[in-house]
């Protein structure tokens, strides 16, 4: 006695599925976005006084004059500007947040 199969072809199933249904892994996530750029680019075009808290704890006010890939030159009024390098800088602020910190 021969048995006959029940279980469909899957070559058969493939064809009847939209092609969507067999896509392509997700490309990978640019490294480089521009949101960097623009944060800086934003507060450049508005002189914004910023906080810039370096990883030893020393903070650095002043505005963000130029940056490039690896560092920002910040203009301070009544000290000489500075450049710092990126890799030393913890976090930054603009620096009318900070009242808005103290009143907490």
């Amino acid at each position: 006695m021969n048995r006959k199969l029940i279980r469909p072809d899957l070559s058969d199933i493939k064809e009847q599925l939209p092609s969507k249904a067999f896509r392509a892994r997700k490309p990978v996530p640019p490294e480089q976005t521009s949101a960097e750029a623009f944060y800086y680019k934003k507060q450049m075009d508005n002189r914004t006084k910023m906080v810039i808290v370096l990883k030893d704890g020393e903070q650095v006010r002043g505005v963000i004059e130029w940056y490039d890939r690896h560092a920002i030159k910040v203009h301070r009024t009544n000290e000489p500007n500075i450049l710092l390098l990126k890799d030393n800088v913890k976090y930054m602020y603009k620096e009318n947040e900070d009242k808005d910190r103290d009143e907490d």
